[in-house]
């Protein structure tokens, strides 16, 4: 990196500055905004370096796999989808690279701005062995067949190969909350980009996208893969960190400092976090299960380390949420088991769920019914739920209720959760199905599952 002070003495110099845009990214990014942006002030920061760092390693072979999440406006577009291409291809105009946004719109925007920049004075003269043929609204080609190709995701890629593909946003946020749809963008990463990289070994990706859900292209790829190098920038950083800027250089972040105060102080990002309530979280804080949670908040639970004594006015209630199939890829069959006292506190006794076939369930539900001793068994109405609770009723030994299914379970959790707020749910502390439980519970209505 160099002095921005020095940079700008250069500005007047064509060699000097041609010397310093082919060599430091961070300062050709620098003139790609100001040629983009003409009277804007470029408000220079560690973030940007610290982006610029991990996108130069890309184009330099250093890694091959690269994820940056970081909340909206934060030049993430300018860096990824127009300096980036432009400054690899001005370094070797035989690369082939494609850029990938959600939109065609936003896509062919991302190609005018790169072709902008390449088709600047400053550009060929920094870069006089790059020669742009043949410019489209989503083509840019070099005369040594090199090319920067834009397309949206889900578009056209057969009978096109690259050595780097840029995804920038791959969903719009209001999608990423429909699961079919993410699950459609997920199988399209993996079963149709994939196969598109000339070379798998050496070819590259870039995802930049802030945080949406849990189980969004970056959740995804996290989950199934530990390949990804991955730059997480919080607006408010939630721990002391230590981020890498290049040149064996660091940033120490202390908890609480906003990303880049001078392009959005702490007050205006506390008040932004007001106005979007838990989705600030996601979009911002790049955390879409909040650290204390969604729908239920950490601070809501309390614990307990021995149960009250059993007395005769008391109730123990068994849950059962019953899947519909057996099978690895399907919801769990679900039990709980609670202490009610005085008909307003609620201690959980035990948790256990599985994906059982149907008689493994119906032994499942009668043995945890005979050591518990429930006052009453509640088993929702679907599925295999009828059929458990006949089986219970013939034993003759339980109280069974069917309970109707008359709303979604983000809506029944809700009307529920004042019990929680008022601290009348206790957990036991020490039990081995909690930390499943707090996961799932506590990432609702974003968990992967929500029994």
């Amino acid at each position: 990196m160099i002095d921005r002070d020095a940079l700008n003495a250069f500005l007047n110099d064509p060699c000097a500055l041609g010397a310093v845009l082919r060599g430091d990214f961070q300062s050709f990014l620098h003139r790609s905004v100001l040629t983009l942006n003409p009277g804007d002030d470029f408000l220079p920061n560690w973030h940007i370096d610290a982006i610029a760092y991990q996108l130069d390693r890309v184009r330099r072979g250093e890694i091959t796999r690269l994820i940056i999440n970081l909340p909206p406006r934060n030049l993430k577009s300018i860096m990824s989808s127009v300096a980036l291409p432009a400054f690899v291809l001005g370094h070797d105009p035989r690369r082939r690279i494609i850029c990938i946004s959600y939109g065609a719109d936003l896509a062919e925007e991302h190609a005018k701005s790169c072709l902008a920049v390449m088709q600047s004075d400053w550009y060929r003269a920094a870069f006089p062995g790059t020669r742009i043929l043949r410019p489209s609204a989503t083509d840019i080609r070099t005369s040594m067949r090199g090319f920067r190709k834009t397309t949206s995701v889900g578009g056209a890629l057969t009978g096109f190969g690259g050595d780097l593909f840029i995804i920038d946003d791959p969903q719009k946020p209001v999608d990423v909350q429909s699961q079919p749809l993410r699950d459609q963008l997920n199988q399209w990463f993996s079963n149709t980009l994939i196969s598109r990289l000339d070379s798998k070994e050496r070819g590259a990706i870039v995802i930049v996208m802030q945080r949406v859900h849990l189980h969004d292209l970056t959740g995804y790829l996290q989950e199934s893969s530990e390949s990804w190098t991955v730059l997480n920038l919080a607006a408010i950083a939630e721990a002391d960190e230590q981020i890498p800027i290049g040149n064996g250089q660091f940033h120490f972040r202390r908890t609480g400092e906003a990303l880049h105060p001078k392009h959005e102080s702490l007050d205006t990002l506390n008040t932004i976090r007001r106005e979007m309530g838990f989705h600030f979280d996601a979009q911002y804080q790049q955390s879409p299960v909040p650290p204390g949670g969604a729908m239920i908040r950490r601070e809501w639970l309390h614990h307990y380390d021995v149960l009250p004594e059993r007395t005769w006015d008391m109730e123990i209630i068994q849950s059962w949420d019953c899947a519909s199939k057996d099978g690895a890829q399907n919801s769990w069959s679900v039990c709980t088991t609670w202490l009610v006292v005085n008909k307003r506190d609620y201690y959980l006794i035990d948790v256990t769920r599985g994906r059982y076939e149907y008689p493994r369930l119906r032994e499942t539900a009668l043995s945890l019914a005979g050591r518990y001793k429930p006052t009453t068994i509640l088993i929702e109405d679907a599925s295999t739920g009828v059929a458990l609770a006949q089986e219970l009723k013939d034993a003759g030994r339980f109280r069974v209720e069917l309970v109707p299914v008359t709303r979604d379970k983000v809506t029944r959790l809700y009307v529920q959760t004042h019990k929680l707020e008022a601290g009348h749910v206790f957990f036991p502390r020490s039990a081995s199905f909690m930390p499943d439980l707090l996961a799932e519970l506590l990432a609702f209505p974003q968990s992967k599952h929500n029994d």
